[in-house]
């Protein structure tokens, strides 16, 4: 059996481009929840894409709703799928990465592996998962559900949650917080450049920091 929800609700442009300009090892400063197990990685590094979850969870070997959501999503979606702990059959192949790209996909991230690297990498959709296999799906159209809560990499992701995604790692959170978490780390990343100008006109690392003053303050000096 199949279960297809509506989809959900866009997150604003304007929050899109607000959290493009953050970075994910930023955010790890300002938040410690929903962030997907650093074991997801990159095909495609040096990429940063923000956009709206879609979410399906595709048990063992069968596809078939996967296809089916390619005539479904839209421009500025980010596809996530739970593979309920496959990490065998590769899901995710060249003909799909195009389907997707066509569509306005912004990102796939899999709990799972994907396959056809070279296509992935010609159609140049941003993707994380745990690695390759040559191993695939099939459509055997026997279950799978779209737009439900799902779990990938530890977190639980919701329809319509915001998603960030960089060479660092893969962040997904309600829109409500996005918002304040971005700022936040666009602000610390302000202050890191002009940390970096210091370091280059001579300062120290430590006294920029406050680690001289707090080592200092409770260092020991023994008398030889």
């Amino acid at each position: 059996m199949f279960t297809v929800n509506d989809m959900p609700p866009q997150i604003d442009a304007s929050l899109v481009d607000l959290l493009e300009k953050a970075e994910t090892a930023t955010i790890g400063h300002v938040l410690y929840r929903g962030f997907i197990d650093r074991a997801l990685t990159p095909l495609l590094p040096g990429r940063r894409v923000a956009g709206t979850a879609v979410t399906l969870r595709l048990p063992h070997a069968d596809s078939t709703l996967l296809h089916y959501a390619t005539k479904l999503v839209r421009p500025g979606d980010i596809v996530l799928i739970d593979r309920c702990g496959d990490t065998k059959y590769a899901c995710w192949g060249g003909g799909l990465t195009l389907a997707m790209k066509l569509a306005g996909v912004k990102a796939g991230i899999i709990d799972g592996p994907a396959t056809d690297l070279s296509e992935i990498q010609t159609f140049d959709l941003p993707m994380w998962c745990r690695g390759l296999s040559s191993i695939t799906t099939r459509l055997l159209g026997i279950e799978g559900a779209m737009n439900v809560p799902i779990s990938v990499g530890g977190q639980v992701v919701n329809p319509g949650d915001a998603v960030l995604a960089d060479e660092n790692g893969v962040l997904v959170f309600p829109p409500a917080l996005a918002r304040e978490a971005a700022d936040r780390a666009i602000g610390m990343q302000q202050a890191e450049a002009k940390m970096h100008e210091r370091l280059r006109a001579g300062e120290k690392l430590p006294d920029i920091s406050g680690a001289t003053a707090i080592v200092e303050a409770k260092m020991m000096k023994t008398a030889w």
